[in-house]
């Protein structure tokens, strides 16, 4: 997998999902399914993308013992999607745990990474709220860290970690960014933000973007706009 710029389709119906992709005719964008959509549809959603032609990153964050994390990986296997994903906060052994049962009898997988700290996070709510004192920047470097000991394929980090992530785990583990904004857009409720470009610039192998692409009027040429950016 090369670069790519991947659509959080962060919508609450298959409907509306559909009606959204539509927009994009033949071409198949790289999608993201979130706990929304997927606790809306369930695996159904997953399949009827797949059947259209998308890529897909399944971005369920799991978070729970070794052994519940790796039967769960175990039934997302079946689901033939390219990417999945879970938090680098559950440990070696859970992110162990999770490559084991999400690999098939033939030894092939989606690609597994995990997330380091979400990126509305800063260092405040991690200090006050989480109880890490540790600089932030240090702290998703740990957690990459640990993501590589354990096997895993690449994190979920700010496109600002991009470059220090590969510095400290290798130019071949992947970064997954979202907290993608173009320059005059709206930041919502992200804290550590790039533009596409930026993104690029700094290392990142993969753009996660939502609402800059989904809520607005031309979302195609906003898509287009952020593959010129981050890939052309």
């Amino acid at each position: 997998m090369g670069k790519d710029v991947i659509i959080a389709c962060d919508f609450s119906s298959a409907k509306q999902t559909f009606e959204f992709l539509d927009k994009f005719g033949d071409r198949k964008p790289f999608v993201k399914i979130g706990m929304e959509l997927f606790y809306a549809e369930g695996p159904s959603i997953v399949r009827e993308l797949k059947q259209r032609g998308h890529k897909i990153f399944l971005d369920l964050k799991l978070h729970d013992i070794p052994n519940t994390v790796k039967k769960a990986m175990a039934v997302l296997s079946s689901l033939d999607v390219d990417i999945c994903n879970l938090h680098a906060g559950g440990t070696i052994r859970m992110m162990q745990a999770a490559l084991e049962g999400l690999t098939r009898e033939d030894g092939s997988r989606p690609l597994l990474i995990a997330v380091t700290q979400l990126t509305s996070t800063d260092q405040e709510s991690m200090e006050n709220d989480l109880l890490i004192r540790e600089p932030l920047d240090q702290v998703v470097m740990h957690y990459a860290q640990n993501a590589a000991k354990a096997g895993l394929d690449g994190v979920v980090c700010s496109p600002l970690e991009a470059g220090k992530v590969h510095s400290c785990c290798g130019n071949q583990f992947l970064t997954v960014t979202p907290g993608v904004r173009f320059a005059d857009g709206d930041i919502g409720d992200q804290k550590r933000v790039t533009t596409p470009r930026q993104a690029k610039e700094l290392g990142s192998d993969y753009i996660v973007v939502g609402r800059p692409i989904t809520a607005v009027s031309d979302p195609v040429s906003a898509y287009e706009r952020c593959v010129a950016e981050f890939i052309d």
